[in-house]
Order: C-alpha cells, then structure tokens, then sequence
C-alpha cells in the first residue's frame, strides 16, 4: 500500500509516475499525449496502458502497489468516482465513469481528484507547505486553480469543489471569466491576462521593448516573454506583473481573513516570474489585512514542480484507501 500510481489527466498529455507515499519519491515517469478529441473509452484505454508501462519495470511486484490516483482537471463525482464537466476536452465528459473504466482494465482501486487540489495536496506534503498545518495554493496557469489544507486536512466541500480559488470575485463589475462569473482574480491575473495586457501596451504604442522582443508579432508575446522583458529592465513589463501580482494579492487576503493559513504557495506557470509576481503580493496583503497577523504568513513559490499533482494524488488516494 506504500506505493500508488499517479495519475495527471491533462488535455495535452497524461502522465504517469509510481509513488512512494511515505517519501514522496516518484519513479517510472512516463507521459504520452491525450488525443483528447478521441472519445473518453479511447482516452481512458490509453491511460490505462500508460500504467501498464509505469509499472512494467517495478521490481517489488505489483502486489506492493495500493492503486492508481487520477488527477482530473474539472468537475468530477467523487462518489460515483465519474467526470462531470471537463472544460478542455471535447464534449466535456458529462458523466463519465472513469474510476471504474480505469479499475476494471488495471484491476486496481481508483480514486479521482480534482488536479489543482491534488497539487495542493502534494505542495503541503512534500513541498512548499510542508510543515504547515493550513495552506492555500495557487497554481497560475492558462487559469488560475487553487486548493486549501486547513488543520491538516484537505478541504473538499461538495465533490471536491472548495477551493477553486481563481473564481473569487475580486471586481464585482469586472470582466466575465472563464466560468460564466464576472470580475474572477483568473480574469485579471492568468497567463492570458498577462499576455493581454502585454499586447495592449504594444498595440498602444507604449514605450516597452514587449514588442522588440517578437519583432512586433503579437502572436508570439507570452507570459514568460513579458517577464524577459521586466528582469531586463523594462517599466511596463514590470507594471503589468506588479498589477498582476495586486490583483492575485486581492485574492490572497480575503483567503487571509476567511480560512487564516500559515502559508500561500504559488504555482504554475506564471509563478516561475518569481520575486516579479511575489513581491506585490506581499506588498498587497500588508497593506489590506489588519484582522489577523499578516507578519506570521509566509507567501512562497511552489517546490514540487511538475510532479506536485503525481505526488498529490497518490499519497491522497493511498490516505483514503486506508481509512
């Protein structure tokens, strides 16, 4: 039972690796793309193979694995252990029984769990939370994902659905999200967010090198391209991460007062800007929370990189199955 395979379902790859729960050490890492416009039985035999391969090489038997943790990247049934809305795949999976599709070709128990809550999960395991007895996790990405541990245990609420914290309505006018809602913190901080803004600052005519860096091809400016931009100098560069890092910095302190962890983790993508995206953050919080003692909060970036939602999924698949 010490070892779980874990699982991460993106729309692009899934990847696999093999999980010793009690280090966190992954091994057999093996990714193979999605063809998520596939349908789901092609899709769930594919994965079901890739853990054949994960496991072809684990010398211990495979009577030492406990079962297979999946990270899903949408709604799921926890119960039915079944997808309900997957918004970046084709047809959305609409009531898709995944666990027992995936149990009934491996012969393994399977346990789904949201993909973001499964990086929060590992984060405060083996990562960047570790030690902490509440966190609160922000992956930032093409969306922003979240989670939350608070007095060491995983907030799930209603099928797994706490915790989506890049839907907190930071602007009650603002922009329309993603997920139907107006003024989300995805809607102002996300990559595309960030990308926006860059290639606004250059259609405007601004003074940034933005645009120098891409030869003025506005296809080609990208989050990390504008953080290029910002290490090298470049005011405007700086701005839009110093406006993005406020705005996550909004969200960050209505977590503060409502739930109090000791830490916030920053994933994702967008997070490899660092000091660039951390420092409002901080700079933020400082100056809106006065209920409680910001001082005592630490904001970090995430430490288990790719292989947090692998590692999460698996140690949290290996906790439910012994309980």
């Amino acid at each position: 039972m010490d070892y779980i395979v874990g699982v991460d379902f993106g729309g692009t790859n899934l990847k696999a690796g093999l999980v010793n729960c009690l280090t966190g050490e992954v091994t057999s890492i093996h990714s193979i793309p999605t063809f998520s416009q596939d349908s789901p039985d092609g899709v769930m035999d594919r994965m079901a193979g890739l853990v054949e391969e994960v496991l072809s090489g684990f010398e211990a038997g495979r009577s030492s694995i406990g079962g297979i943790g999946i990270g899903v990247p949408g709604k799921i049934n926890m119960e039915k252990g079944s997808t309900e809305f997957l918004p970046n795949m084709p047809g959305n999976w609409p009531g898709v029984p995944l666990a027992s599709h995936i149990n009934h070709l491996t012969g393994y128990p399977v346990r789904l769990l949201n993909d973001v809550r499964a990086i929060t999960f590992g984060e405060w395991k083996f990562g960047a939370g570790q030690g902490a007895d509440s966190i609160a996790c922000f992956a930032i990405g093409t969306g922003i994902g979240g989670g939350l541990v608070v007095n060491n245990q995983l907030v799930l609420g209603v099928d797994g659905s706490a915790g989506e914290l890049g839907h907190i309505t930071i602007d009650f006018n603002g922009p329309v999200c993603g997920c139907g809602n107006h003024g989300c913190v995805e809607a102002y901080a996300s990559g595309p967010a960030i990308t926006a803004a860059g290639i606004k600052a250059v259609t405007q005519g601004r003074t940034t090198a933005i645009g120098h860096l891409v030869d003025y091809d506005l296809n080609k400016i990208t989050p990390e391209l504008i953080c290029q931009a910002a290490l090298g100098g470049d005011q405007i560069a700086q701005e839009i991460y110093q406006q993005a890092g406020f705005y996550l910095g909004i969200a960050v302190a209505n977590i503060l007062v409502s739930t109090g962890p000791r830490r916030i983790v920053i994933g994702g993508g967008v997070a490899q800007a660092g000091e660039l995206l951390l420092a409002p953050i901080r700079e933020t919080i400082c100056s809106r929370v006065k209920m409680m003692p910001v001082d005592q909060v630490e904001i970090m970036p995430a430490k288990l990189g790719t292989n947090a939602g692998i590692i999460g999924v698996a140690v949290w698949t290996r906790q439910q199955l012994m309980s």
